[in-house]
């Protein structure tokens, strides 16, 4: 089984793209719906969250793991690739949705010698809608100024929006909210259109519209699901040892949550876009 993981419930936004792309593929779904918001948490709090869900999805079968939360891949995936992984699960691997958009956005492959070159495209500028955490992480900054030191990357924090669509609040609310933001955005920016958008938060893309109509006309907005889904692909032609596909359509996936299961099954639709019954698991 391939698992995806996620602070709460806005990975399903990620978890539907790749059950829709890779319908032979055996899903499991984990939400720390105990813990979320992560946005909130310390760094050295979201890493261990993040290591004990991911020793979870472990447990119940997974070999790859996909972190679809921003918040967890910025803060932590690489030092729990580097030094939790090999020394506890040598044989197990876990990926995020951090890095198929930096991909996607440098033109330039996650594993590729960036000491020997880097891309050299048209200068642009990506705005990126994200946590405030993920902002602080300045993840995205560096990974792309690494690859494509042409982009320009400007950051918005986005505080209590993650709050407000797990709380399902009136579109009217959400509407200013993403208004101010994006005000903020185009202060920082002079008033010049970014090129693009990256929303970087698995619950951004139920309210994409609402950032469409708030921005300028003509901006590109790119969506971290269809990414993600398109580089999972790519990941498991690269190593076929995590394809879990038998040739034929997999069992619909199995969610789990760490927090009140009817209350999460409930609020989950909206995010799946179909019913997602959970079932209780054990929080750390």
């Amino acid at each position: 089984m391939i698992g995806v993981f996620d602070s709460g419930t806005g990975g399903l936004t990620v978890l539907q793209a790749l059950a829709h792309d890779l319908p032979g593929q055996r899903f499991v779904y984990l939400g720390d719906h105990r813990h979320a918001p992560y946005g909130n948490r310390e760094p050295e709090e979201i890493y261990q969250l993040t290591v004990a869900a991911v020793e979870r999805l472990f447990g119940l079968g997974c070999r790859l793991v996909v972190v679809a939360c921003n918040t967890a891949a910025a803060n932590g995936l690489r030092r729990l690739q580097q030094t939790w992984l090999p020394s506890h699960h040598p044989d197990r691997r876990v990926i995020g949705v951090l890095v198929p958009m930096v991909e996607a956005i440098t033109g330039v492959p996650w594993m590729a010698d960036i000491r020997t070159g880097r891309h050299r495209g048209e200068p642009r500028t990506v705005a990126i809608f994200a946590t405030r955490h993920t902002v602080r992480s300045g993840a995205f900054v560096e990974e792309i100024g690494k690859r494509a030191p042409e982009v320009t990357v400007v950051q918005q924090a986005c505080p209590v929006l993650v709050t407000l669509i797990e709380q399902a609040a009136p579109e009217a609310v959400l509407r200013r909210a993403v208004r101010r933001y994006a005000a903020l955005l185009m202060r920082q920016l002079g008033g010049v259109p970014p090129d693009a958008v990256i929303l970087g938060c698995t619950h951004y893309p139920l309210i994409s519209g609402l950032f469409a109509e708030a921005l300028p006309p003509g901006v590109e907005m790119l969506s971290q699901p269809d990414i993600t889904a398109r580089s999972l692909a790519a990941y498991l032609e690269r190593h076929p040892e995590f394809d879990t596909a038998d040739g034929t359509d997999a069992p619909p996936p199995r969610f789990f949550t760490t927090g009140d299961a009817g209350k999460v099954s409930a609020l989950a639709t909206r995010f799946y876009g179909r019913p997602a019954v959970f079932e209780p698991i054990g929080a750390a």
